[in-house]
């Protein structure tokens, strides 16, 4: 007899409220008058995740912590509910961003007024006529409730339940650009058909280790493969849902997807999506390598070895080529994926510990990331947002603060003392040593050697190149781009030179359960 499985409401209400919050934007969208939707999205997605990410921190800190439920469909431990806490983070921001812009048209929405620099003629009608995209609000929620998912997910098919839920809205998301239409569809038709043969790959290695195991739990999948040792079906279905994972963090050789889409994308979009999605992906990537495939660590170790030597030198190597700001942090986030690969080679080893090493690179990268993107939103010409390169050529010059700002989530990319990212890096790195992956951590330190200059090269266009007759200007930003920008930055300073409390977090968090 079917029987209904033990559901904890108590643990997983910020899950739920979160596609509650989703739910209700929907219908917002269908029945509300359209002059109050976007402060009625903007403030329900607000309080959604505000709401939720104290519920995490509840959940976190309270005797539940530990323990599965939907029989083990879901696992609330705490590299799951950091990871969640931190994609809540990183939400609130893309949020702000996401008013702020009003997904590039070029209109301050805060302010009510048009920005130093507005878009088009069209634009600026659309904007003043109330046409702006608010159904992305709603998507965005749906997107962070799969997240969330993603990162407790403790069976197969919750797995990939929580993989499409987090990705059919990302393909919308990233083609609703109004200034770029043609280049933001196209790049949202790549990731929606890359990501369609991603999805129908995972699910076939799904079903094979399913058919190798007997079980869709993570736990037991992992007993049996200690008990019976490795087999064909489990070997191919490793493979096969690795390449679905690989693809979602844009490892190579699936990244194609990622420099179009960043470029194309809205860039408050690209900001919330760039961190979010890497943060849950990594987190079902851990749990599935360390809870499932743990005793089969000397099979796929090496091969995740070379995607990771892959991943680096390619994503350092065409970043340095690239003339597009967008586009650059694109290949940058392709080389960090070769990064956080290098940290999960360190799996079952004491050295610092990879998960904790993973998650803290994770965090340090989100708030780089979403503060880098931030800037890039409000460097503006007469048709909107300016992504040459050549452009932002004496920039620290005409807005000294605003280049110093993004040159600091530069260094900290680039993995400079003092910085976020130099501890991040510090942990991957002493993880894979751990683990006697010597031949990867060198590639990864000749990697990050290249990825200084793409890094530094900028930061001395902007601060020692004179500005041309068509140079970039920044536009004023709201208080809610403001907020967003100056704690990105404080983060990633404080992270830098006091890591102590993160760590110490990450450590009292311990590990997954298995």
């Amino acid at each position: 007899m079917f029987e209904s499985p033990g559901i904890s409401y108590a643990t997983l209400w910020p899950v739920l409220l979160v596609l509650a919050v989703a739910c209700a934007g929907v219908v917002v969208e269908a029945f509300a008058p359209r002059a109050a939707r976007f402060n009625t999205q903007v403030s329900l997605a607000l309080a959604g995740l505000v709401a939720a990410l104290a519920g995490t921190v509840a959940v976190g800190a309270g005797s539940a912590l530990g323990a599965s439920t939907g029989e083990g469909a879901l696992v609330i431990d705490g590299p799951g509910v950091f990871s969640q806490g931190l994609v809540l983070l990183v939400s609130l921001g893309g949020v702000a961003l996401f008013a702020e812009r009003r997904l590039d048209n070029g209109v301050s929405a805060f302010a009510g007024q048009a920005a130093a620099l507005p878009g088009t003629s069209a634009e600026r009608t659309a904007s003043q006529r109330g046409l702006e995209h608010t159904e992305v609000y709603p998507l965005m929620m749906f997107a962070v409730g799969g997240m969330m998912l993603f990162c407790i997910s403790g069976d197969l098919l919750m797995l990939f339940v929580a993989l499409e839920v987090l990705s059919l809205p990302l393909y919308l998301l990233t083609g609703l650009a109004r200034r770029r239409r043609l280049l933001s569809q196209e790049a949202a038709l790549k990731y929606f058909l890359l990501g369609a043969f991603s999805s129908g790959i995972f699910l076939y290695g799904l079903a094979l280790v399913y058919g190798f195991a007997g079980s869709m739990s993570l736990a037991d999948i992992g007993e049996v493969a200690a008990e019976e040792g490795s087999g064909p079906l489990l070997l191919l279905g490793i493979g096969l849902m690795a390449v679905g994972l690989l693809f979602k963090t844009g490892a190579v050789p699936f990244h194609s997807w990622t420099p179009d889409v960043y470029q194309g994308a809205p860039t408050p979009v690209t900001a919330w999506m760039s961190a979010a999605t890497k943060i849950a992906a990594f987190a079902a990537m851990l749990r599935l390598f360390y809870v499932a495939f743990g005793a089969e660590g000397d099979i796929w170790r090496p091969a995740i070895g070379v995607v990771a030597v892959l991943t680096m030198l390619l994503g350092a190597s065409f970043a340095i080529v690239q003339t597009d700001v967008k586009r650059m942090l694109g290949y940058s986030a392709v080389a960090h994926t070769g990064f956080l690969l290098t940290g999960l080679l360190g799996v079952q080893t004491d050295a610092f510990g990879s998960t904790q090493a993973v998650l803290f690179y994770l965090t340090a990268y989100g708030f780089a990331t979403l503060g880098a993107f931030a800037i890039v939103s409000l460097v503006r010409g007469p048709n909107g947002e300016v992504g040459s390169l050549d452009r932002w050529a004496g920039l620290g010059r005409t807005n000294p603060w605003v280049a110093a700002t993004f040159a600091v989530f530069l260094l900290s990319m680039a993995g400079l003392p003092l910085t976020a990212g130099f501890i991040g890096k510090w942990g991957v790195f002493a993880a894979a040593l751990g683990a006697g992956q010597w031949p990867v951590v060198v590639v990864a330190i000749g990697s990050s050697i290249i990825a200084i200059f793409f890094y530094v090269r900028v930061i001395m266009l902007m601060f020692f190149t004179d500005p041309r007759d068509d140079a970039a200007t920044v536009s004023t930003p709201s208080y809610a781009t403001t907020v967003v920008i100056s704690l990105s930055a404080l983060a990633t300073v404080l992270l830098g030179v006091i890591p102590g409390p993160v760590l110490s977090l990450l450590v009292d968090a311990g590990g997954f359960i298995g």
